[in-house]
């Protein structure tokens, strides 16, 4: 059975084009790292836990922000190792200074016994597409290509 990932991709008009919600990861492995590293805010399902909700809970977990209401199913992605992302898209434009990560314990560095304890995310920000597809997870960039048409698709002429 395939692990399963929940993620909200929150949108917001701007006067260049919409613009989305990504966050950073934190922890010393994604520190220095940038292009390619930023991710739709995301995680695991918990059993039995409908993948929307779980959405929702993971966006709050990773931005400590209450999520917009899920409005559009996106094609899941499968991602490296096999996961499968599920992700929604909501419009909102959401106050980042409340912005505030939940923390996990890390090993680091790796096998060293050393635990630290590190924000899930260290930063959120919107982008714009080009900026968005350039900075996002490889495996991620399915997600922004098809929001990103749908958005196209709805703005006003």
């Amino acid at each position: 059975m395939p692990v399963l990932s929940a993620g909200l991709l929150v949108h917001r008009p701007a006067p260049a084009g919409p613009e989305v919600l990504l966050v950073h990861p934190g922890g010393p492995y994604w520190r220095d790292r940038d292009i390619a590293a930023w991710s739709i805010p995301k995680g695991l399902a918990d059993p039995g836990e409908a993948l929307e909700a779980a959405a929702a809970r993971e966006f709050r977990e990773e931005t400590g922000l209450e999520p917009p209401t899920p409005q559009t199913a996106l094609t899941p992605v499968r991602v490296g190792g096999g996961k499968i992302v599920h992700c929604w898209m909501a419009e909102g434009d959401l106050d980042l200074a409340g912005f505030r990560s939940e923390v996990f314990e890390l090993e680091w560095p790796p096998r060293s016994g050393r635990r630290i304890i590190v924000p899930e995310a260290d930063a959120a920000r919107y982008f714009g597409e080009t900026e968005a597809l350039a900075r996002i997870h490889i495996g991620q960039r399915p997600i922004l290509r098809e929001a990103f048409k749908r958005l196209r698709a709805t703005a006003p002429k």
